[in-house]
């Protein structure tokens, strides 16, 4: 095993606040009195309800599950009763189907749940198939099925099987707190990658402000089988080092072309805390129920890293975490720079939730929009090499068109561009806007 350094081009260096969170201990959450369980956790299709209310469920139970091939299912975080099927309030903003549990706080376990000794008497796709029922996502923000990025096509080959611990965004230490407490976890899930996908060969990306995560990662990984290895890569501290086709590039040296998937250049991309569902769904025979929450920002009273259940909402968390203070004014879900503003704390955390972020006047930041400038910093930092000011005049004009001849749809919404603009110009929200009028006419004419 060798650490090496690398980087990529683009991005920016944002001021991180991890500080608030990143020398803490994990505290486990106390119980939810109920969990709000949506029919929407994952990309893909939404799932159905299998349970009706008054059924008495266990903990770690199936609850709910869909047909289609890009979705998985649902399961109990808690044992108790199914006491409503309704719409309620999601962090998207919408209103969507949820499954209401409330507690007996028995924390009884469900009979499918049984250990394993060992995962090399199963075969590839039935570890695939247990992945897929224990409802396993990517837990990096983009909640993709895991089994369906494992399943590989018959024509293409996996020559960079790579683990993502960047963490770029702002404030977010929950990766860097699995990688401190739960490093064997970590590995002994990308060894059982390694078995599926029948490579020897992985390698862990992991920033370079992360030093004591790295030293954990090194040294778990010296229990590694030996059939396999694994090098370490300390990645510039640069924001968006996290996304998929930047770290590609910072570690395989070449660039993902426009439109391609990640496996049509060879390459595997997994986040670290995914590899912990992973190993305790196959080893423990645990289902994706809780997780790492980052509860952060100088609007909370005491900045926490939470394990919590799944579906618990934001304001049982926010009682753990000594409530808002006074001078509190935005509550953001997941990171500052990509996550989503919302109006209410009366909602679940979701699987693909990584933090909670309450922000005052003075991280917020609000200063007055003025003209462009044409400095054409949003050009020099766009990682994704887009020319972002153009683009936003497009979705300001409502010029569709163009901007999708000028690849708009490439655009990861990182908010680089926003961050650097000296003008202070709206310029992801702008394309985030254009992104979502093409979406819905490409939608309009396929249903139409």
């Amino acid at each position: 095993m060798q650490i090496k350094k690398s980087r990529f081009r683009g991005g920016a260096h944002i001021q991180y606040n991890k500080e608030l969170t990143a020398y803490l201990d994990i505290e486990n959450c106390a119980l939810p009195p109920e969990v709000i369980l949506p029919m929407v956790m994952n990309a893909g299709a939404p799932c159905e309800p299998i349970v009706a209310i008054g059924d008495k469920v266990k903990k770690g139970q199936k609850v709910a599950d869909a047909d289609a091939f890009v979705s998985v299912p649902i399961h109990a975080p808690i044992s108790g009763e199914v006491v409503a099927i309704e719409e309620r309030l999601h962090p998207n903003g919408q209103m969507v189907k949820s499954i209401v549990i409330k507690n007996d706080m028995q924390e009884t376990l469900h009979e499918s749940i049984q250990p394993r000794k060992s995962y090399q008497d199963l075969t590839r796709q039935e570890i695939i198939d247990i992945i897929r029922e224990a409802g396993v996502i990517g837990k990096g923000g983009a909640a993709y099925p895991l089994h369906a990025k494992l399943t590989i096509p018959e024509d293409k080959q996996v020559e960079y099987l790579i683990l993502n611990g960047a963490e770029c965004e702002a404030y977010l230490t929950s990766d860097d707190a699995a990688m401190k407490s739960n490093a064997d976890e970590i590995i002994k899930g990308l060894e059982i990658v390694m078995y599926v996908l029948n490579v020897s060969h992985a390698i862990i990306g992991i920033e370079d402000n992360k030093p004591l995560a790295i030293e954990r990662i090194a040294q778990a990984s010296k229990r590694l089988s030996e059939d396999y290895r694994i090098d370490i890569y300390s990645l510039d501290t640069k924001y968006p080092h996290g996304y998929k086709k930047n770290i590609i590039t910072s570690i395989a040296k070449f660039e993902s072309p426009s439109g391609m998937r990640s496996i049509d250049t060879g390459c595997v991309v997994m986040n670290v805390s995914t590899a912990v569902a992973l190993k305790r769904a196959v080893m423990d025979g645990m289902p994706l129920i809780e997780k790492i929450y980052t509860v952060s920002g100088r609007g909370i009273a005491q900045p926490k890293m939470i394990y919590a259940k799944i579906g618990t909402t934001v304001d049982h968390i926010i009682q753990q975490c000594g409530g808002v203070n006074e001078n509190a004014r935005k509550f953001v879900i997941d990171g500052p720079m990509m996550g989503i503003s919302h109006f209410s704390t009366h909602i679940p955390v979701l699987k693909g939730n990584i933090g909670l972020l309450f922000l005052t006047d003075k991280e917020i930041d609000i200063t007055t929009i003025r003209d462009c400038i044409r400095c054409g910093k949003c050009v020099d930092h766009c990682p994704v090499r887009l020319m972002p000011s153009m683009l936003s005049e497009f979705a300001l004009y409502e010029e569709y068109e163009k901007a999708e001849k000028h690849q708009v749809m490439e655009c990861i919404e990182c908010g680089t561009c926003a961050y650097v603009c000296p003008a202070k110009r709206p310029l992801t929200s702008n394309i985030r806007m254009a992104r979502q009028q093409i979406k819905t006419k490409k939608r309009a004419r396929k249903t139409g």
